[in-house]
């Protein structure tokens, strides 16, 4: 039986994670929750774990400019905190630290009407101090790496599912108020959390260590998922032609624009694994996620 600390409590892919085991794999597994707010965690001893999944951070929710407050706080919560507790991990004889990084460590979304696609070769490229907290914290714990302790960085697209934050659940808002919605034709990556779960749990069974990049078999459609998520409750969205020239105005205004309708996928290839972990589709995440 693994037994695995997740670092960070009431979080959303920490709880998700938890419950999928529970529901999925009960009795195979044995999880713990530490919290990590108040430094007690310090104290607490992590020997006989096989695994620390690591999801404590501040995730990026600044639209505008980045105090510098709030950008000293990004590098001591995603890359000092997480230096930290991988050193304490290992000296504390866990076999392996998987760390939620992020597709944000490439930079942001291309512009309304071009295409950006992701490969093993494209070089990390912050263009905020959340992103290059997530590449420092990367660093940080790469050469902690060895035969003994495995460490597991996972950069995924947007994650979505029931109880999720950022700009899915904006969207299925707007699935639910609009009879229309603008037609672009965007290609994004995107990642169900059931698929997640599945990925880091293989990550943990396989023992492994690597970067990696999961993702969904299928990219997403900003207008065709709207329209998904107004089926998933049996509403009718109609896809309109033509606001493309209204959005690449609005996007000069706001990078919000170019979050929900720009583009940005990794290369199919780079997110295969040796064993299935799509256990959604598309479709059926998005049935999951509303129902």
């Amino acid at each position: 039986m693994k037994k695995v600390l997740i670092t960070g409590a009431n979080s959303f892919i920490g709880i998700s994670f938890e419950t999928y085991l529970r529901e999925r794999f009960a009795g195979e597994y044995t999880v713990d929750t530490v919290d990590m707010i108040d430094g007690s965690w310090r104290e607490k001893d992590f020997s006989g774990y096989d695994s620390v999944f690591h999801v404590a951070g501040i995730a990026h929710s600044d639209s505008g400019k980045i105090s510098d407050e709030k950008a000293k706080l990004y590098y001591a919560v995603n890359t000092d905190l997480t230096v930290e507790t991988a050193k304490k991990a290992k000296a504390d004889g866990v076999k392996q630290f998987v760390f939620m990084s992020s597709a944000i460590v490439y930079g942001e979304s291309a512009p309304i009407g071009k295409n950006r696609v992701i490969t093993k070769d494209t070089p990390t490229s912050p263009e905020n101090c959340y992103g290059d907290s997530k590449v420092q914290a990367e660093n940080g714990i790469r050469p902690l790496n060895d035969d003994s302790f495995k460490v597991v960085i996972l950069r995924p697209p947007m994650i979505y599912g029931k109880g999720s934050k950022g700009n899915y659940p904006l969207l299925a808002k707007l699935a639910l108020k609009t009879p229309i919605f603008p037609d672009v034709k965007n290609q994004r990556s995107m990642l169900y959390v059931g698929n997640l779960c599945e990925f880091v749990r293989l990550m943990v069974e396989n023992e492994e260590s690597g970067t990696f990049w999961p993702q969904n078999a299928e990219y997403s459609n900003t207008g065709e998922m709207v329209k998904m998520i107004a089926a998933a409750h049996g509403k009718k969205l109609t896809l309109v032609k033509g606001f493309g020239w209204a959005l690449k105005l609005m996007s000069h205004l706001t990078g919000l624009v170019n979050k929900a309708f720009g583009s940005l996928c990794y290369a199919k290839e780079l997110s295969e694994y040796k064993m299935d972990y799509r256990v959604k589709s598309l479709k059926d995440s998005i049935e999951e996620t509303e129902k």
